[in-house]
């Protein structure tokens, strides 16, 4: 997702970049797996797993902290924007650390979803852009737009998948409080914010990059009603999280369409 950032805006990826992305990646996932409490409800394969294994998430953990540790080095002049990154990142799994300091997170109605569709479209779109040491510009504001809606939309299936246990636990998000007419309008409303800005970045690319952008968002619609109902893990962990990265390939196939 961050080489799709760099592919269509023309600017290299460092390695260094790369590097903390994968490796903050690895520490921000399993962090969070860490902290699931063994007690939660499994109802998959996956899930049951997971909280099973929380010391293997307790090393991958570790690794990936070192790896962003020795990469965040490496981008030292940009401490400020990796400090930004690692806040966004940290707040999604805040609510899960059992201590009194950060309890209050569970209680911000809005905070679970869009603290995550935050962090994604920040380590993928604008950081690698605010690394280039200037203003972004207004095709870049309009696509960071369009991936914040995107994964927001995504996010918004996920945390309705999982409303039931977050109730449980105390953690307030919007899908945890609307009705199901209310999380219908709210992923509707975000498709038709990302739709609408994947067609306006039609004034800086061409039409073929703008249905590279859309298709990932077509399918997303056509499997609403499925993952609305379902909780397989090859679905979620596999498609849905697939379609967040696969208008990357797309858009390299209009590269070598041309």
């Amino acid at each position: 997702m961050a080489a799709q950032t760099s592919l269509l805006f023309h600017y290299p990826l460092s390695f260094a970049l790369a590097g903390f992305v994968f490796s903050g990646s690895v520490c921000s996932y399993n962090f969070h797996w860490y902290l699931t409490p063994p007690e939660v409800e499994r109802r998959s394969v996956k899930l049951s797993w997971n909280v099973s294994h929380r010391l293997v998430h307790l090393a991958l953990f570790l690794i990936g902290l070192t790896g962003a540790a020795i990469f965040s080095v490496l981008l030292i002049k940009h401490w400020l924007w990796l400090g930004v990154t690692a806040f966004f990142t940290f707040l999604y799994s805040a609510p899960k650390i059992n201590h009194p300091l950060f309890y209050f997170l569970r209680r911000i109605a809005v905070g679970k979803t869009i603290f995550l569709a935050l962090a994604w479209t920040h380590v993928t779109v604008t950081l690698p852009l605010l690394m280039l040491g200037r203003p972004l510009t207004a095709a870049e504001l309009v696509f960071t737009l369009n991936r914040f809606f995107f994964i927001y939309a995504i996010c918004i299936l996920f945390d309705y998948r999982d409303v039931g246990e977050d109730r449980k636990a105390g953690i307030r998000s919007l899908i945890t409080l609307l009705s199901g007419r209310g999380v219908n309008i709210l992923f509707w409303a975000s498709i038709a914010i990302f739709a609408g800005s994947s067609l306006w970045l039609h004034e800086w690319f061409s039409w073929s990059v703008v249905a590279a952008l859309l298709v990932p968002g077509i399918v997303l619609c056509g499997l609403y009603g499925r993952a609305k109902k379902s909780i397989s893990d090859y679905l979620y962990y596999f498609v849905l999280d697939g379609l967040m990265m696969l208008s990357a390939p797309l858009l390299l196939l209009t590269k070598f369409a041309r």
